[in-house]
Parts: structure tokens; sequence; C-alpha cells
């Protein structure tokens, strides 16, 4: 945790900034993967702990603005929980951690919720993401299962929080980023024809557990990079594969790391895979360098689009006006996601409060295809934390499907398109801080380039 004052400090800013009514924070509970007494690993909701700091399950608060009070309801340990899981700090001492006097019962927050209610309180809530979250707010509040009852203005509010990382955030951010960088460091040592996925998510595995990390997200290593969020690691790795790793660590404080690396299954890339890499890598360095406050993200991905369809225009792949092509989304066959996402505590931070307000600051997404899903497109600040990412890749059934429909026939050369579908895919993707003067990379570079990639693994 971070100092007591560090959280009475952010509960004050936001107090102030929602203003009047009751905030209702709901922790998470434990689940059960198969039965309740083997569960997943536990992980505590982000704004609880970003507020609140306690990483213990069974835990809800209020912050009843209009009384000036903030509560943390949770019951302490039973003989029987310390019996099974060991001594822990008393429920006053958790709460004093954090700053927080007052504590109840957990299951004394609906008579105080009824009661506010009674008195004509504003009980703001957040959007759910867990079962649990759902019935709870039904039982407490009687809000119905996917009714849009949510507070935007405390959705905002919070947004307009934890998207300006402190100081004390981003060393905790750069811890992550460091173990990330070395979690793909162990990958590429790893890759090589003969073996099966398996054997580099375990690699992977290894290094973050070594740290104390936990994982920010399911690993994706897989062969077939084409498939963007590819969990399956069954494959064989075989001579002449490209191999995408995309993986990141997190800290026992709950901060994420996120990298992405691509690597081939041999010392060398072959003379196609070195094409389309270097198209890459240029995009990659394209976006870094336009990094600053003040220039919207989706200017940054509008920059990294142009320079793929440039350099796949040189191969054959694509032609006519590069600007054109990405403004009518037919970069998008080869390009089908965004640039990157705002990290910190969740790898997609505040990802559950919806992309449009922390990633677009309340402006409407595009609805364009690719596009669609740029996580973040408004403008950058000081502060802000998230990653670069951009991809090139060869998706057989979306080329299919688009060359049926002749679609884009005027940027896409299709019949050359097709000798490349059994390619796979290519993302690289690092961290990185907007500063006053521009960005600064967290953690520490891994190999990126060919010339990099294939000397690091001769």
């Amino acid at each position: 945790m971070f100092s007591k004052e560090t959280y009475i400090s952010r509960r004050s800013a936001l107090k102030k900034s929602v203003g009047s009514g009751l905030l209702l924070f709901i922790g998470n509970d434990e689940a059960g993967r198969n039965y309740a007494g083997n569960p997943y690993p536990y992980r505590q909701d982000s704004t609880f702990l970003y507020f609140f700091g306690q990483p213990y399950a069974g835990l809800s608060a209020i912050i009843d603005i209009d009384d000036d009070r903030e509560i943390i309801f949770g019951d302490e340990l039973t003989i029987d929980d310390i019996i099974w899981m060991g001594m822990q700090p008393t429920l006053q001492e958790k709460c004093s951690s954090a700053g927080i006097t007052e504590l109840m019962p957990a299951n004394a927050i609906m008579d105080y919720i009824k009661k506010a209610q009674q008195k004509g309180q504003t009980v703001h809530y957040l959007p759910s993401y867990r079962p649990e979250h759902k019935l709870k707010l039904w039982n407490w509040l009687g809000a119905l299962p996917g009714e849009e009852g949510y507070s935007v203005d405390f959705i905002k509010a919070i947004i307009n929080l934890r998207n300006y990382k402190s100081e004390e955030e981003v060393v905790k951010i750069e811890k992550a980023c460091l173990v990330t960088a070395e979690m793909h460091l162990a990958a590429m040592r790893t890759i090589r024809p003969g073996i099966h996925e398996y054997e580099v998510v375990a690699a992977i595995e290894a290094v973050a557990s070594s740290h104390n990390c936990g994982l920010s997200f399911p690993i994706i290593a897989t062969k077939n990079g084409q498939t963007l969020h590819n969990h399956y690691h069954g494959n064989p790795v075989r001579s002449g594969d490209l191999f995408l790793v995309d993986a990141g660590a997190e800290t026992e404080m709950g901060y994420a790391g996120d990298m992405s690396s691509t690597t081939p299954a041999d010392h060398t890339f072959t003379a196609r895979q070195r094409d389309i890499y270097v198209i890459q890598t240029a995009m990659h360095d394209h976006a870094v360098a336009a990094l600053r406050p003040g220039i919207t993200f989706e200017e940054v991905y509008d920059i990294s689009a142009r320079v793929m369809a440039e350099g796949l225009k040189e191969l054959g792949l694509m032609k006519g006006d590069a600007a054109d092509a990405v403004k009518s989304g037919a970069h998008a066959l080869f390009y089908p996601h965004g640039l990157g996402h705002m990290m910190g505590l969740d790898v997609h931070d505040m990802e559950n409060f919806g992309e449009v307000y922390v990633g677009y600051d309340g402006r409407p997404k595009s609805k364009q295809f690719g596009r669609a899903s740029l996580r973040l497109g408004r403008t950058l600040e000081c502060g802000f934390v998230h990653t670069i990412e951009p991809g090139i890749y060869f998706v057989p059934e979306l080329i299919d499907q688009w060359k049926t429909e002749n679609k884009f026939a005027g940027f896409i050369h299709y019949d050359k398109v097709e000798t490349y579908k059994d390619f796979g895919g290519i993302r690289n993707e690092e961290d990185y801080l907007i500063t006053e003067t521009g960005a600064r990379l967290l953690g520490k570079r891994i190999p990126r380039t060919v010339e990099e990639i294939e000397a690091f693994r001769d």
C-alpha cells in the first residue's frame, strides 16, 4: 500500500469532484473455478484499490459526502478462517492503514443505503462487470441487472483522478514494466523449432513468479499471430514460424505492465518476414516520435496507419494514396485494431467504465472497422500512461471476405495478398508515460528491430 495520506487525498479529491450524495464501492468476492473452495486467483476491484488500498475479499465501502462519513463494511476473520488461511491484520488495522476510522459489519451496508434513499440522497454507483456486483446492486438498491442506472458523474470523477499517474504510481508501473521486459526476454531465449507454445508460456510465467508478480492478463503466446487474442498454447513450433507474445506482469499492488514481441522461430527472419517486420518497426517508431501533450492519440494512430500503407504499397500489397486508404478504412485489412490503451491498475485502465469516457473523454467513437477498436483517441496529457502497439496481420478469413465483396479494390492488390495468407501476424508493444516535453519509455527496451532480434537470437 501507499501511505494512508495518499488514500485520504484521493478520497478528498473525489468528494470535491462529485459534490454530493453517497458513493458506493463494491469490492470483489472470491470466485470459484469449479467449486467454492477452489477459487480463481483473487484480484480486488481496481477502483476499490485506488481509494482504499485493501486487497482483501468481502469488503465494500461508502463515502457519504453529505454527512462527511467514510465507511468500510466487512467482517473480522473467524477462527475457522484463521486455521485455513492464517492470521491477517484485523479489520480495524486494515481500515486504519487507508485512513478510515469507521467500519461496520458487511451486512449493514444495505440498511445504510436504504436510509440514504429514504432521505432522498443520490446513491452513485459504477457499472458492473462481475455477476455478484449485479446481484448486490439488485439486493441493495433494487437496481435490476442490465439496467444502466450507474452514475456518469461518478465515472468521470474517478477517470479524472486515475488517468493522471502520480510519481509514486509511475514507480509501481515501471516495476511491472521491468518485470514484463524480462518475461519477453525469457520468451525470446526459449522460442525455437521443435518446442510447443506452452513451453514458452512456462518460461514467461516463471519470470513473473520469480519477481513476486502475477499476470496482468492471460498470456498470448502463439505462432498464429493473425489471431489477435489467441490463448491456445498447444501448437508445435516449426522452422519458418513467427512467434507472437503478448504478456504483462502485475505487481503485488495491482499495477500492470503490457508488452508484445514477435520473434522468428529460427535465428533469422526469412526475406518475406523481414519485409513486413521492417514496416511494422517503422509504424512503431513514427508513432513514438509523435507522442507529446496536445496531440490526439487518434492522430498518432493515423500516422502509424499511413506508414503501413506506404510500406505495403512498396511491396505491391496496397495501391493508391496512403492517406486516402487510411481515411476510407482500407488499411484495416492488415491493421484491424487500435494503436494502444491507457494502463495503470488495469492493463486496459478503467475499461469497465467504458472506452467513450476513458479513452475519448465522452466523445463518440468511430464505427469504422479497425478504427472502432481504437481504445484511446483523446488528446494526450502529461501524466497519462498508455501502450503503443501497432501491428500487421494477414487474416485468411478476413482476406477471403473482403476479396469476395471486392472491398476497397482501389487500394488493395488481392492477388498479391493471397500469397501472404499463411504469414501470420506481427505486433510489438511498449509502455509510455506522457511527459511535459514528449514521452518516456517505461521499463527497459527489449530487442525490437530485425537487427536487434537476430543479434539477440544468435
